[in-house]
């Protein structure tokens, strides 16, 4: 199975940029799909930015234009560049990835979550 490890996050005055880090290891045979989810103190939990294992990148609406999310197929680690933040990206960051096994089957992991605070 696989175990994602997170790094970054941390507190920052608006305007100002935080940079995660996603690293997954274990046993797997591939990871397709790898992102961030987040979730801030009022609201659930919602997606922030993907991107698959070729490279094409999904972003919430909320950070287009701010957020930029990268990753490293042969370090199995995504990254996730966050720039003019804002108050309201303040929340726990959650690393996500899809691993396949050898045996075609997929399944999703999930990292422990970091702590981003913006202030005012």
């Amino acid at each position: 199975q696989a175990q994602l490890v997170e790094s970054g996050g941390g507190s920052v005055q608006a305007g100002g940029s935080l940079r995660l880090s996603c690293a997954a290891t274990g046993s797997f045979f591939t990871i397709n799909t790898m992102g961030w989810y987040r979730q801030g103190p009022r609201s659930q939990r919602e997606l922030a930015a993907s991107i698959t294992k070729d490279g094409s990148t999904n972003y919430a609406n909320s950070v287009k234009g701010r957020f930029s999310i990268s990753r490293d197929n042969v370090k199995n680690t995504v990254y996730l560049e966050m720039s003019s933040l804002k108050p309201e990206d303040t929340g726990v960051y959650y690393c996500y990835a899809a691993p396949t096994l050898s045996t075609g089957a997929v399944y999703t992991v999930w990292g422990q979550g970091t702590q981003v605070t913006v202030s005012s």
